[in-house]
């Protein structure tokens, strides 16, 4: 990474009202970076500049929040790297899922997250660096029920980005995918509102499944743990890696049920590893 004057340089982050992006926005102020840590609604914006952060709005899904956003960037002098983050999910069987709720998951975890990392690019090439984080999941590489939505996203997301790198590689921006495995973080509480926006569960021919296993799961306080998870931390290690060093990796599988789940993957026929991915 090329240093700016003012430190390490300059960063982006999306999603940063909690868990992953903000333990990331905190971290790397903390490490000298000049931080910029969006959140998609303005009273968290409002909390993060109470705390010390350099904050503005950004909605992955709104064309116009990114015009704004990337003004902001320009304003502040440019940017050398960018960690997509925000994202969310929402529960449900497949067929349970109306068309409009992927659209709009999609315009959020995929479509916005794919013109942001269009945007900079430019920037990126002009300066002469820069790297480029996404933010995937264990569920990029292998499905888990009920979360067919968000598991299509980020299968998504890793096609576009492995593409990008490749296509990168003969500039100086590095492309980077960070996949984190059960990480603490308020997603389960997020996900409420949109199935109980999209989802008709109590219509649904699983809707005694929907009672015996989603609901428990989605609606228990405090959120029951899922083993192996750890805190936002362990995500931001891998991130401050693949910003600092000068080789980062490709890939950076965050949590043993990620790095188990790989190889699994690559090792086991696809009766006996849909098996496993059935018991969760």
């Amino acid at each position: 990474m090329t240093p700016s004057d003012s430190g390490p340089g300059r960063i982006l982050i999306t999603g940063c009202s909690s868990g992953i992006g903000l333990d990331a926005a905190r971290t790397l102020k903390a490490r000298g970076w000049t931080v910029y840590a969006t959140c998609r609604q303005e009273a968290d914006c409002e909390r993060l500049r109470a705390e010390g952060l350099d904050s503005f709005q950004l909605d992955h899904s709104d064309e116009a929040s990114l015009d704004r956003a990337m003004a902001e960037v320009a304003a502040r002098g440019g940017l050398d790297a960018l960690f997509n983050n925000g994202a969310y999910a929402i529960p449900g069987a497949v067929e349970d899922l109306p068309r409009g709720a992927l659209r709009e998951i999609y315009e959020a975890n995929v479509f916005g997250w794919h013109d942001l990392a269009r945007r900079v690019i430019p920037l990126m090439r002009a300066q002469g660096h820069g790297r480029i984080v996404m933010c995937s999941s264990i569920l990029g590489f292998v499905p888990a029920k009920w979360r067919g939505a968000y598991v299509s996203t980020k299968h998504a997301l890793e096609g576009l980005t492995d593409v990008l790198r490749l296509e990168m590689a003969d500039t100086p921006i590095r492309i980077v995918l960070i996949q984190p495995g059960p990480i603490a973080t308020e997603i389960r509480r997020n996900s409420r509102a949109p199935f109980e926006r999209w989802i008709d569960w109590e219509a649904s021919p699983r809707a005694e499944q929907y009672r015996g296993s989603l609901l428990k799961r989605l609606y228990v306080e405090p959120p029951a743990p899922t083993p192996g998870e750890l805190g936002p931390e362990a995500v931001t290690r891998a991130l401050v890696h693949a910003l600092e060093s000068p080789r980062p990796r490709a890939k950076y599988r965050v949590t043993w049920p990620t790095r188990l789940a790989w190889i699994l993957r690559r090792a086991l026929p696809q009766r006996p590893l849909d098996w496993l991915c059935a018991r969760g």
